[in-house]
């Protein structure tokens, strides 16, 4: 399969290999959402027997990849997207599988009309990380920004 035809999950999962360490399950890619699901498996548990704090991380930044990807893959030939920084918060005990669901914080069309501009835009990318009982377990926000080329 080229990478014309591959979805973006398929392309995160081939190139990004902590992705594919974790059988990681895009869900959902869209330039409004992404649903990214991290399978439970206890060679990824912590002491208490859930997800490790490491494995929900790389979970909710993978799913802020894929909404980056989503949004932003037409601009790929002039910017290279990278994430500036993240921060999580851990609310709730997480058991079993977990799901993050990502969230642009700004207008992807804005963020476009600042790299026109010829500035290097930020913007953070909002993730929720949920139980199978939706309860939310943790929040993440990932800032990113478009590198223009050259």
């Amino acid at each position: 399969m080229s990478a014309d035809q591959m979805s973006i999950g398929e392309m995160l999962a081939a190139t990004v290999p902590m992705a594919r360490t974790l059988n990681l399950e895009f869900l959902e890619t869209t330039p409004e959402r992404a649903v990214v699901s991290l399978p439970d498996q206890g060679e990824y548990h912590n002491h208490v027997g859930g997800p490790h704090a490491g494995a929900m991380f790389t979970l909710g930044e993978s799913a802020s990849g894929a909404i980056v990807l989503a949004a932003f893959g037409d601009q790929l030939s002039r910017a290279v997207p990278l994430a500036v920084s993240a921060e999580i918060s851990y609310k709730k005990l997480a058991m079993g599988a977990v799901t993050a669901t990502a969230t642009l914080g700004r207008p992807a069309a804005e963020v476009v009309a600042d790299l026109d501009a010829g500035e290097r835009p930020e913007f953070p990318v909002a993730i929720a990380i949920q139980r199978a009982d939706g309860a939310v377990t943790g929040e993440m926000t990932v800032v990113w920004t478009l590198r223009p080329n050259g």
